[in-house]
């Protein structure tokens, strides 16, 4: 048997890569295992970008720690040199009492943060690239932008590594089980001990988390790549912000500016509503329909965007059935287990408050986050009906200015 360690952590992607990271800063000896190799794309930390954001339709419980992520993204830039977030601004648009519009207003108004509403001729005339219905509106976040997340993950890594974490890639865990007064994990290689385990399966959770309680959904989602019909200068972060726009029938879209160069267009994607999977069964492929599907609905609301398709590729949100995390202590383990899962398409921008607060959770078993709102024990709706690919966009309600 190996020697033992003060904390293991399983999954070294986002999550995981800033819990072993911040773990180690505090002089813990960590080891971290990998199913893949470092800063792989096989999960769902990569993509090149995601959309960050504090005006949180989702809730505004979530506020607070993403006030503390957006100073680690600072931390992060100036302990590495990468670039990690890209402020360039955006906008939550639809219809004034959609989830995406109204939750983000509760929100921005609830934690007093910076924000302007916008009309559907104010948001033409500040964004050109965006066409909105007269009817839509629009909250503006000067702070939203961007955060890299292969970039994160490596800059994660590389501080674990100067701290002195051992990290061990291509090396997949089988199974894991309280052990004296920690745990023991067994993977491919050999077998473990430690007094902490941190599990941060990503699309793995339900596999690796089948005593939690929580009844999982991985779903494959597609991000897609085109290059406008103009060019990207009217797509560059000076001129297109990101956004989630949402239609009269609650389909939402999610969409960055041209931050990769010309040639690499700027990038689209559908909001949840992938067809269900697993991490073995995914369909990696992307298919004509889909990419039409993408390109049809975009033309009504950014008609220059789907100029010519440039690539696309796959990823797995790992859903909740509140579509909240799951961050806490494990109930059945809670002297020695730690668990971050189920972000349900929207947590990466959380990743290094999230690396804190497991780092926390470990080590002295309590965090001073607001973290309630992600207790595995908490009361949960069914889980919903997930079966479809998101192509069906809504009926034109008349031809957009």
């Amino acid at each position: 048997m190996s020697p033992s360690y003060d904390v293991i952590v399983i999954g070294l992607g986002g999550m995981g890569s800033a819990a072993a990271h911040h773990l180690s800063a505090r002089g813990a000896r960590v080891l971290g295992l990998e199913k893949f190799g470092p800063v792989h794309d096989r999960g769902s930390s990569h993509g090149g970008s995601r959309v960050t954001r504090q005006s949180y339709f989702e809730d505004p419980a979530y506020v607070p720690l993403l006030l503390r992520a957006y100073e680690l993204y600072e931390e992060l830039e100036r302990a590495t040199g990468r670039d990690i977030a890209i402020l360039s601004g955006g906008v939550m648009v639809g219809p004034p009492e959609s989830r995406t519009v109204s939750g983000a207003l509760r929100s921005a108004t609830e934690w007093d943060l910076p924000h302007e509403m916008l009309d559907a001729k104010e948001i033409r005339r500040r964004f050109p690239t965006l066409h909105p219905y007269d009817d839509e509106v629009a909250l503006f976040e000067a702070k939203a932008g961007l955060v890299r997340p292969e970039n994160m993950v490596a800059a994660h890594l590389q501080l674990a590594t100067r701290q002195g974490a051992d990290l061990h890639f291509e090396e997949p865990v089988l199974r894991w089980e309280p052990y004296r007064d920690g745990v023991r994990v067994h993977t491919a290689e050999n077998t473990y001990t430690a007094g902490q385990l941190v599990i941060c399966p990503g699309a793995w959770a339900p596999q690796l988390l089948t005593d939690l309680g929580v009844p999982f959904t991985v779903e494959r989602q597609v991000m897609y790549w085109f290059q406008p019909k103009g060019g990207t200068e009217p797509f560059r972060p000076e001129n297109h912000p990101v956004y989630i726009w949402e239609d009269a029938a609650g389909v939402q879209v999610y969409g960055f500016p041209a931050i990769d160069g010309p040639d690499l267009g700027a990038k689209v994607a559908f909001f949840r509503k992938g067809r269900v999977t697993t991490p073995e069964t995914i369909d990696r492929t992307v298919h004509e329909d889909e990419i039409r599907a993408m390109a049809d609905h975009m033309s009504r609301c950014i008609p220059d965007l789907p100029g010519t398709f440039l690539k696309a590729a796959t990823c797995m949100y790992s859903n909740t059935p509140d579509e909240h995390f799951v961050l806490a202590r494990h109930p059945a383990h809670p002297e020695s287990v730690t668990v971050a899962c189920g972000f349900s398409g929207h947590g990466f921008k959380f990743v290094p408050v999230v690396g804190e607060i497991l780092a926390d959770l470990a080590l002295t078993g309590a965090t001073a986050h607001p973290i309630g709102l992600f207790d595995p024990a908490r009361p949960l709706p069914r889980l919903r009906s997930s079966g479809g690919t998101p192509t069906a966009a809504a009926p034109a309600r008349g031809a957009r200015p």
